[in-house]
């Protein structure tokens, strides 16, 4: 098998502003979390949008399954770049299997309609290139439905992302992944506000502790708590100040996940069914 060559993080940043400086010459429209991803997009569209005068939306879809936080740091963020934000609300309260690619064809098709009312002829998401190569079912949506994938087509990974967004003053350029509360439960399980709420809160809670990266999954009773493992000892130390907040929020059985902190660690079972071909 051919090897591809090497590119260097230069050549990326530099592959990436001329493709965003291009697509820019016309309207566009970025799917917009106010995540460090679709943030990196957006500042290049409106840094290109000052010579041309094209208008720039960032998009931020309001749902019942992201943290309410999620919604005021994007439309902050939209702000100090410059964009047009809009919100479009939009019901996802449904857990099958293939959840993220139903997910995501929704919400795209939700959001390529209104591209299309605004004569907005490019509408792009924050794919990078490190999410090609884990379970993101949701990617065949986006590839479906025309989307681009700027980050993933110029070849950064996420670790390129930050340190372009932070070279360039982004604000949020190393503000921890936030993925939909849906990850936080097994696939085929019923969503309850409630339950989803108070994980939020226990969330909220446990980065105060902690900072960085923290996931509440919850499995029944049990609830497994994720974080970098340079914060066990602390999670140990302070174990039972944490045991008596989260049981005071109503979890039962408390444990600490040995493997740490990680991505998609709900995905386990979609992974083995689909090297398994079920």
């Amino acid at each position: 098998m051919e090897n591809k060559p090497m590119i260097s993080e230069t050549e990326k940043r530099e592959a990436l502003k001329q493709f965003m400086a291009e697509k820019a010459k016309a309207p566009v429209c970025v799917a917009f979390s106010g995540g460090v991803d679709s943030s990196l997009i957006l500042k290049l569209a409106c840094d290109t949008a000052k010579k041309t005068g094209m208008p720039v939306y960032a998009v931020t879809f309001h749902t019942m399954l992201h943290p309410a936080c999620d919604l005021e740091i994007a439309e902050r963020v939209a702000k100090e770049l410059g964009a047009i934000h809009k919100i479009i609300q939009v019901n996802e309260m449904t857990n099958p299997v293939n959840r993220c690619y139903i997910c995501k064809h929704h919400l795209f098709a939700t959001l390529l309609d209104f591209a299309k009312e605004e004569g907005i002829p490019c509408v792009m998401d924050g794919t990078n290139e490190s999410d090609l190569h884990v379970y993101r079912p949701g990617i065949q949506a986006l590839r479906e439905l025309g989307v681009v994938s700027p980050l993933a087509q110029c070849g950064l990974e996420k670790k390129d992302v930050k340190a372009f967004a932070a070279d360039l003053g982004i604000s949020v350029a190393s503000r921890p992944s936030m993925p939909c509360m849906a990850t936080r439960l097994p696939y085929g399980t019923s969503f309850d506000m409630e339950v989803l709420k108070r994980i939020e809160k226990g969330e909220d809670y446990l980065r105060s502790v902690f900072g960085g990266n923290v996931r509440l999954r919850l499995h029944g009773d049990i609830v497994r708590i994720e974080v970098n493992a340079d914060k066990f000892e602390k999670a140990i130390a302070e174990r039972e100040t944490i045991c008596r907040t989260l049981k005071e929020m109503g979890f039962l059985y408390i444990t600490l996940d040995l493997e740490g902190f990680r991505s998609g660690s709900m995905d386990i079972v979609q992974k083995l069914n689909a090297l398994a071909g079920k």
